[in-house]
């Protein structure tokens, strides 16, 4: 099992990105899937999650209506679209993946929101 997430980087206040994690060793479609952020000095906290039978997706407070969270079944990625980027958005997100008792985690991708 392996999760690789991309599309992090540097980005201006109100700005845009979409974060991708690629699974292998496993149908990322048949497990709930997630995404949490790091911020400095923080723990770890939950962003959005997606179902795995239905799709039903769930957000943190802070990220309903601004945050989307879907998955494309032929590539087996689960992305993270994120807009009206603020500061605070800052961290390192993190894809997670719940296998039956196991969970695995990616190694992580940066978001830093700045001007």
């Amino acid at each position: 099992v392996k999760l690789v997430e991309s599309g992090g980087g540097l980005v201006q206040p109100g700005g845009s990105l979409r974060l991708s994690c690629a699974a292998s060793g496993f149908t990322a479609s048949m497990y709930p899937m997630s995404w949490y952020r790091q911020a400095p000095g923080k723990e770890r906290t939950l962003v959005a999650s997606i179902t795995s039978a239905s799709g039903s997706t769930s957000y943190g407070d802070s990220m309903k209506g601004r945050f989307t969270i879907s998955r494309d079944n032929a590539k087996n990625t689960v992305y993270l679209q994120m807009n009206s980027l603020k500061s605070e958005d800052t961290g390192v997100y993190y894809c997670h993946a719940r296998l039956f008792q196991n969970v695995y985690w990616g190694q992580g991708t940066q978001v830093t929101v700045s001007s």
